[in-house]
């Protein structure tokens, strides 16, 4: 017989009773009924019960042992007898009477329970990572991990993707956020930059003419936390793909994700074909570029309705409406807890009428509002009795925000979400650039790289701000899972584009150099997109925290508590790095 096993902890059926049998695992509980011990043995495949009676030497060991303890036991596998069947386990049918017992790795008094969720905060956890990994849920999560990643290898190779590497020790890139930089002993002075992203790279495999290829990439970017975003470090499936347009990337990418959340979703329903809805059109019905289009409601701009108005709760401002159907059942605490809900996202307050059987308007602003005004808005809203508008007025970004919010809340509590559904769509059409509301410059506000639809004859003739870009993002459920962009391979466009956002001629020769000069030795079109794994990963864990996902993640404050990481360098280290350190002054 083995050492360890002959069987794991989730392989023993009612075939087996009967046989003499070695398990190896840890004490996941133990309960003493009418003084017989019932032990569950855990392993990575599952649990086996094990019996241990009065009197024999098993008992007495296993009676001592603390939860956790690793342990070799051998026994002979029993029925439980049809009234003790565990339904809920697949070695439910059967146990182990133990007849001997070897500990193997001792087990000191555990910081939190593992056989159960106790409510201990996420920073101890993070602390003893490896003891919440034990726990089902965690266990289940990374294994899930596991198998997606195995599952998007298998697709995209079916696909006709190439899976290939790219450089970790880089020179730094505008990607929109903080490099992690890394200090060169050989060249003084000078570092290498983690990257943000495999982007130059995959760009150069296109212009090498390999043509589709694909990357479980990790990705560096020194960054705040937040619950769809883990600081540090990160996994995309990052793609390129050579001599497509917009729609060549939409659909091995649709495809993919279609398949990959039907496999793992447990019966949630894929919708498709994923819509293709502007960046403006999203921001004016959803407020939101990311939009959770499981909620049924959509936002109208009426600031038409109210120019010139007397009211001067909307006079002269953006004004966003959300028209609810079927809502006269509700009370009015279903409209104070929407205000409220909306003042906890930075509203002032949160406007709104009823219509009444008769079609009149009632409610806090319904004597502010003309015959004029009710009618244009009975028109616009198609109103019906029943209804209830809720009103936004301020900034754009603003009451983007605000009501963007307040639509999905509402359609949660109006009856009017769908449940147990993934709800895809592209967000197309994005502006290439933006303008800095302190400084009044223009930036990019996507991916540099990106083509300018229209090319150089947009950049030269137009204003930048109605310049859009063949850029792309892939949503579900209201989570960004990655942006895209078919990439400006032009040198004379990408000078012009950086130009514009204020890097003259020299500073992007310098800085793209690798990339400029491949571009003039013949380049294809090409475009390409990165889903975020940790992201995929979150959604059909149904997590809400994308820590949850990942083995070992940093905490918010980007600090590995298991590990002790950050630390701080010795001086000899220092020194050979050439550097010093100068830390931040008490204020």
């Amino acid at each position: 017989m083995h050492r360890y096993r002959s069987h794991t902890c989730g392989e023993l059926r009612a075939s087996d009773v009967g046989t003499d049998v070695r398990l190896s695992g840890w004490l996941h509980n133990r309960r003493d009924l009418g003084g017989i011990l019932f032990i569950d043995l855990r392993d990575h495949y599952g649990i086996t019960q094990l019996v241990a009676r009065p009197g024999t030497e098993a008992y007495d060991a296993l009676d001592k042992l603390s939860k956790e303890t690793v342990v070799r036991i051998d026994g002979e596998v029993v029925s439980r007898g049809a009234e003790n069947v565990n339904a809920e386990l697949p070695t439910g049918e059967v146990e182990v009477e133990v007849s001997t017992v070897e500990v193997l790795g001792a087990a000191a008094p555990l910081p939190f329970t593992i056989n159960a969720e106790d409510g201990v905060n996420e920073e101890r956890r993070l602390e003893y990572r490896f003891l919440d990994l034990r726990r089902e849920r965690m266990h289940r999560n990374i294994l899930l991990r596991t198998s997606v990643i195995s599952a998007i290898r298998q697709k995209m190779t079916a696909l006709g993707f190439n899976e290939m590497a790219t450089p970790i020790l880089s020179a730094t890139s505008p990607e929109g956020a903080r490099d992690f930089v890394v200090p060169s002993r050989l060249n003084p002075g000078k570092f290498y930059a983690l990257p943000q992203a495999p982007q130059q790279f995959k760009q150069l495999l296109m212009i090498s003419g390999f043509d589709r290829y694909f990357q479980i990439a990790p990705c560096f970017r020194d960054e705040d936390a937040r619950a769809d975003r883990s600081p540090g470090e990160f996994y995309q499936l990052d793609v390129e793909m050579s001599f497509v347009e917009q729609e060549d990337v939409f659909r091995p990418i649709e495809k993919l994700m279609t398949e990959l959340f039907e496999e793992f979703g447990n019966g949630r329903h894929v919708t498709s074909p994923f819509p293709r809805i502007p960046f403006r059109e999203a921001m004016l019905k959803y407020g939101s570029d990311k939009p959770d289009l499981r909620a049924q409601l959509e936002l109208v701009d009426i600031t038409d309705v109210f120019e010139g108005s007397e009211f001067k709760a909307f006079a002269g401002k953006h004004v966003r409406a959300l028209p609810v159907p079927d809502v006269s059942g509700q009370p009015r605490k279903f409209f104070d807890q929407l205000g409220d809900y909306a003042v906890s996202q930075g509203a002032k307050g949160l406007a709104w009428v009823r219509v009444g059987e008769d079609g009149s308007l009632t409610g806090p602003i319904a004597k502010f509002l003309t015959e004029e005004n009710v009618a244009e808005l009975t028109k616009r809203l198609a109103l019906a009795p029943g209804h209830a508008v809720f009103f936004g007025a301020g900034e754009f970004d603003e009451v983007s925000k605000i009501m963007g919010a307040v639509r999905v809340e509402a359609a949660k509590r109006a009856g009017h979400f769908e449940e147990d559904v993934f709800r895809f769509c592209w967000i197309v059409d994005f502006p290439m650039y933006e303008k800095d509301p302190d400084t009044g410059a223009i930036d990019f506000s996507h991916n540099p790289f990106s083509m300018p639809q229209g090319g150089l004859e947009a950049l030269e003739t137009q204003d930048p701000l109605d310049v859009l870009g063949w850029q792309y993002d892939i949503v579900c459920n209201g989570v960004e899972l990655s942006s895209g962009a078919i990439r400006n391979h032009e040198p004379e466009i990408m000078l012009k584009a950086f130009e514009i956002a204020g890097y003259d001629r020299e500073t992007v020769e310098e800085k793209f150099a690798g990339m400029l000069r491949a571009f003039r030795f013949g380049a294809p079109p090409h475009g390409g997109i990165a889903p975020g794994v940790d992201r995929i990963v979150m959604l059909l864990a149904d997590e809400p925290n994308i820590r949850e996902t990942i083995a070992f993640p940093l905490n918010g404050n980007a600090q590995d508590l298991m590990m002790g990481a950050p630390t701080e360098l010795e001086e000899a280290r220092l020194k050979e790095l050439h550097l010093t350190v100068r830390k931040p002054q008490p204020k």
